[in-house]
């Protein structure tokens, strides 16, 4: 019998969330402040949406990260079809005003693009070993390591 206490890696999609806010709301500040004070306060939350997201790379499992990044990556390019027809023709078409409509896509299309960016960097990190692996033991996969049997 093995002593091993199975664990279940945790999820903490709260961490994402906040990546998410923090990317998005950096997005809209730097895209319509021209001052160095709004500018620098949206490079403040875009390097605590890479922080939240680093945490939340160290916690899950490779292909959650994997899975994650590709549904961000899809949504970024979603989004982004928005801005081919015009923000402002959307804006006229949505219900509500014109520049709130508009605010909100800038929002989401800065949101999905940072995150699927830092999202997609931590799995290159992942992917060449440069953190410590989270994955679950049947992720791991040996490397042809002989290094410990005899050799004749």
């Amino acid at each position: 019998m093995h002593d091993v206490i199975p664990t279940t890696i945790r999820s903490d999609r709260h961490l994402l969330a906040v990546s998410f806010a923090c990317f998005g709301v950096a997005g809209a500040a730097g895209a319509t402040a021209d001052a160095l004070g709004p500018t620098l306060g949206a490079t403040a939350l875009a390097i605590g949406g890479v922080y939240t997201v680093a945490r939340y790379a160290n916690r899950v499992s490779r292909r959650s990260l994997a899975t994650n990044a590709l549904a961000f990556w899809s949504g970024f390019l979603a989004i982004s079809g928005t801005h081919l027809v015009g923000l402002g023709t959307i804006g006229a078409v949505a219900p509500g005003p014109d520049s709130v409509v508009a605010l909100g896509l800038t929002v989401l299309t800065w949101a999905t693009l940072l995150t699927a960016c830092a999202a997609t960097t931590f799995l290159g990190f992942r992917e060449y070993g440069a953190t410590v692996s989270a994955d679950t033991p049947e992720e791991q996969v040996l490397e042809g390591d002989t290094s410990d049997y005899p050799t004749r």
